[in-house]
């Protein structure tokens, strides 16, 4: 992993502790918790699954987005172990519609981007050039955007790329409690011993429970 990757990754880490681990259960809508219980009878893959509002072209660009904004490395998951592309595409198929045609231009708006820069569609670039993209995104200076910016777009996808690595499960990313996990974040626990709470390590005790694994039990 390049130092750019894993400082890419290191700013989001460290934004969602200090947001109170995005992570906490409260991030996403309670409508979105509901589109996920009702998509579980459709099974999903590894990290990839759409199908709620994404087209499969728009979902294989936010699946190259996201994984170059939290990129994957041996042992510690990236955005598509997380299923972040599951989570946005659930998402906008029910608390984020209103942001449905915010995803269409923007996503229109940077393929004839690379396509007029690089002759190629973001999901088909190398990840230098995606990370070259998304830099040029960041600065506002991507051309062709008119709505949404550039940096409008960016930045939604980003925020959106952290609640699919932090929030809940029940959301439908943050599979397997990668992100937690990622920052040591417990989750619900039955108990926490006096000895955990003076702790100062990651904890890595198991289980840890999520509103998913409520849900289940309901």
């Amino acid at each position: 992993m390049s130092k750019q990757d894993a400082s890419r990754r290191e700013f989001l880490a460290r934004a969602a502790v200090g947001a109170g681990a995005v992570a906490g259960a409260g991030v996403a809508p309670d409508a979105l918790a509901q589109n996920h219980e009702q998509d579980t009878a459709q099974p999903h893959s590894k990290g990839d699954a759409h199908g709620a509002f994404l087209n499969h072209d728009h979902a294989a660009t936010i699946a190259a987005f996201t994984e170059r904004l939290m990129p994957g490395a041996p042992g510690k998951p990236g955005a598509l172990d997380a299923g972040v592309l599951n989570y946005i595409d659930l998402a906008l198929a029910g608390a984020y519609a209103d942001l449905q045609d915010f995803y269409r231009r923007g996503l229109a708006q940077l393929d004839q981007y690379c396509r007029k820069s690089y002759r190629s569609p973001f999901a088909q670039l190398a990840a230098a050039r995606q990370d070259e993209v998304i830099a040029a995104l960041e600065a506002g200076k991507a051309t062709g955007f008119t709505w949404p910016t550039a940096q409008e777009f960016f930045s939604t996808v980003r925020t959106h790329t952290m609640e699919g690595m932090f929030a809940d499960p029940v959301y439908g990313g943050n599979k397997e409690f990668a992100g937690w996990r990622l920052v040591g974040f417990p989750g619900a626990q039955a108990i926490f011993t006096p000895s955990d709470m003076q702790s100062k390590q990651a904890f890595t005790r198991v289980p840890i429970t999520g509103l998913q694994a409520q849900a289940k039990k309901a």
